[in-house]
């Protein structure tokens, strides 16, 4: 997946599109929910995709060819949903809604008949707060998981078991990324900061400050360099004027928590922000329909932060 996006933002056809990131050609499509998807990912060689949608499913694609190779159906959306370190193991999580609670489900893609009989390895539930972001953590050993709430946990991928639990945002995780060698991960929040954190410990490391909700935050393969997206509330928006300039992707030093640069581009809020494996670009989505990718220039690799 490093030369192509993967996204899907023709969520009013609920289709997840692939495209190549050096020209913005479309590749392909996955065709099968009929909801908004509000995940997707894909396992470390690319032969499989993953996504999770508003029509209480999720499913498991073929990269290449776009073919569904599995669906599970849910009780309610599924949010998050992601492959573990050596792409054997799922997990997603699904909404607190229509009097279903939240729960994270766990399966082993090398037991068949757990997707068969839609039977998960491991359920677990999450009754106080409903999980909105959850990525795996490294070797796969647990995953990190972000709350409305804006609490933090560790469940064990092995037992369930909730290993660590902290409250540092004070509303709703709305993202969370790892660094490329999953010793950190940064989350993105309505309380208007994206906080960097260990992945072990859960110790609370930086602070990003911004004056709006951010709601997608990515760390550079590269440099000490986090891009921070966001925006208002989509229903403020038309009540507020593009001019004001709220809608840049917003660059801050790793170690100072300093911003150093702005990038115009979008008409409406940031919803997700990526970085380019080699570091080289990065990419956007915004609520005004658009996937936007943008090339650093030769300044970018030449500059030097001044404490």
């Amino acid at each position: 997946m490093r030369d192509t996006l993967q996204d899907s933002v023709e969520k009013s056809e609920a289709i997840v599109n692939v495209w190549y990131s050096v020209n913005g050609e479309r590749l392909g499509t996955y065709n099968g929910h009929t909801g908004a998807v509000w995940c997707v990912d894909a396992d470390w060689d690319t032969r499989h995709v993953l996504t999770g949608s508003a029509d209480n499913s999720c499913r498991l694609w073929d990269c290449e060819t776009g073919k569904q190779l599995a669906l599970v159906k849910t009780s309610s959306a599924v949010r998050t949903c992601g492959f573990d370190f050596g792409g054997n193991i799922i997990m997603f999580s699904t909404d607190k809604q229509m009097g279903y609670q939240c729960f994270v489900s766990f399966f082993d893609l090398r037991d068949p008949s757990q997707i068969e009989n839609n039977e998960p390895y491991m359920k677990i539930p999450c009754s106080d707060s409903k999980i909105t972001s959850a990525v795996w953590g490294p070797l796969g050993e647990f995953i990190i998981a972000g709350h409305e709430s804006g609490e933090l946990n560790q469940f064990s991928a092995k037992s369930g078991e909730q290993l660590s639990n902290i409250k540092e945002h004070t509303k709703q995780i709305n993202d969370i990324q790892t660094s490329r060698d999953m010793t950190m991960f940064i989350t993105a929040s309505k309380d208007n900061t994206a906080k960097l954190f260990d992945c072990t410990t859960l110790e609370h490391l930086k602070t990003f400050r911004t004056e709006r909700p951010v709601n997608s935050a990515a760390l550079s393969p590269i440099f000490d360099h986090v891009v921070l997206g966001g925006g208002q509330e989509a229903m403020d928006v038309t009540t507020t004027s593009t001019r004001i300039g709220k809608f840049e992707a917003r660059f801050f030093h790793l170690a100072f928590e300093e911003e150093f640069g702005r990038v115009k581009g979008h008409f409406g809020p940031i919803n997700s922000v990526a970085f380019h494996p080699d570091g080289k670009s990065y990419s956007s989505g915004g609520e005004d329909g658009y996937v936007r990718i943008h090339y650093f220039d030769p300044q970018y690799f030449e500059f030097e932060f001044e404490a």
